[in-house]
């Protein structure tokens, strides 16, 4: 039998896949930092000796010497001149615009194109299009993470039960599956976009409600081919719970198979929440998305730098999934390439 360790050898060895993971997991650790690598907010400052830290804590420009309660621009005209003072300083994240700050300071007309302000232009509201680039590979990759693990979990629960234990339960939960994902999809998702407020948190519920149901049939396959191997008899032939047996046996061994899939199953994740904010039926429009700056390119032909970052990302994280996914598959299978 095949173990983890022995796949991970294999995979190893695949320097295509392997590297193909190290550029994946560095990208989206780096994006779970983005705050810190993309913010309209100085990380620290220095205003007449006195220290700020305005990415942690939230001023108002009286703080600064100014007349308004309200929370500064620290792009804005106040600010810079303030900054220009002797011995005043701020430090910025690299790309100094966060996902919803619009540049008002642009001499072109939005959609910009990039310069050394906007080094990847702005969308049609004066947003960075670097920023929103990067928050928004960040909501895509959990989004689909979080969809994914949901998936696995009822995909496995509903699987193995009808797997393990077969005869009605096997035919009642079959039926109920026929008949929940012939339900259509698509319309449902409308009909609760247009009563409830777009939300991530609102799409993983409705997703997740028949996210699961491809994976169970193939849970099913291997429960139903485990559940009368030799050790399956000898642990119930010592008295072992179903419980036991599901858990500690067949389960694991049929989690080796299944681990094929979640690449696949991320990938094809992210293309949904793309697909669904394309549509406008995903987040609400000033969430950062993938999907919504394609949207943006295709009313504004024009402006290229929207479409064709935005291209790059998604194809690149999604040519990165596949990699790993068939390096998965093949060290499974025992090739290596």
């Amino acid at each position: 039998m095949t173990t983890f360790d022995n796949i991970w050898k294999n995979f190893k060895r695949n320097k295509r896949s392997i590297y193909s993971l190290y550029i994946f997991g560095t990208l989206f650790i780096i994006s779970l930092f983005s705050e810190l690598i993309s913010n309209n907010k100085p990380i620290i400052m220095s205003i007449d000796g006195d220290i700020y830290y305005p990415y942690i804590i939230k001023y108002t420009e009286k703080d600064f010497g100014g007349e308004l309660e309200t929370t500064p621009d620290y792009k804005g005209i106040y600010i810079t001149n303030l900054l220009q003072e002797k011995n005043n300083w701020a430090l910025f994240p690299l790309n100094p615009h966060s996902y919803n700050s619009i540049n008002f300071n642009n001499v072109y007309p939005n959609p910009a194109p990039p310069s050394s302000d906007n080094l990847l232009g702005t969308d049609d509201r004066g947003r960075d299009v670097l920023a929103r680039l990067i928050y928004g590979f960040r909501l895509s990759v959990i989004f689909a993470l979080a969809l994914t693990a949901i998936g696995i979990l009822i995909g496995l629960f509903f699987g193995a039960i009808q797997g393990y234990f077969v005869g009605r339960t096997d035919l009642y939960l079959q039926r109920f599956i026929e008949i929940w994902g012939s339900m259509p999809e698509l319309y449902i998702l409308i009909i609760f976009a247009s009563i409830f407020e777009p939300s991530i948190l609102l799409l993983i519920i409705l997703l997740s409600l028949f996210g699961w149901i491809g994976l169970s049939d193939y849970v099913r396959a291997e429960f139903l081919k485990g559940r009368n191997m030799d050790y399956v008899n000898a642990a119930r032939t010592l008295g072992l719970t179903d419980w036991h047996i599901i858990t500690k046996h067949i389960l694991p061994n049929s989690l080796i198979s299944v681990v094929t899939f979640l690449p696949f199953r991320i990938s094809g994740a992210i293309l949904i929440l793309t697909s669904l904010d394309f549509l406008g039926l995903g987040v609400p429009p000033t969430t950062p998305s993938l999907g919504e700056l394609l949207a943006q390119g295709k009313d504004n032909i024009s402006a290229w730098w929207l479409s064709l970052t935005t291209f790059f990302v998604l194809v690149g994280t999604l040519l990165l999934l596949i990699f790993i996914g068939e390096g998965i598959r093949e060290s499974i299978s025992g090739k290596s390439s």
